[in-house]
């Protein structure tokens, strides 16, 4: 699970976020919410959902950029593994944003280091 913009409550008045923006941001390793790199796995299915004032065709070319350039880290026997959905009601105190929902195998890495804290 990733979100983006990540900042401050007080930087957001500062800085006009874009959809490639926000697409890079909620796949940046920085911005989810477990400790996994997703560069260490594949993702078999994820969702992209977009608030806000977006338009839907750029959210859908900008996702289709990080496939294409991401390939590798998609699975290519699940067709059509990316879901897109945009809300155009924005969140409170933002005027967009992004939540991304992946199922990657590189969750695997956070349930090794948990099952070794347990293991003697």
């Amino acid at each position: 699970v990733g979100f983006a913009p990540l900042t401050s409550r007080g930087a957001h008045s500062f800085r006009a976020v874009t959809v490639p923006e926000l697409t890079q941001q909620m796949f940046d390793p920085k911005n989810m919410m477990a400790a996994s790199d997703f560069r260490n796995g594949r993702y078999l299915t994820c969702s992209a959902i977009f608030r806000g004032k977006v338009s839907m065709k750029e959210v859908e070319d900008q996702m289709r950029n990080v496939q294409n350039k991401n390939s590798s880290y998609f699975v290519e026997w699940i067709p059509n593994n990316v879901q897109t959905a945009l809300c155009s009601i924005p969140p409170r105190g933002l005027k967009m944003s992004s939540t991304f929902v992946g199922n990657s195998t590189s969750i695997q890495e956070l349930f090794k280091r948990v099952g070794d804290q347990f293991t003697a």
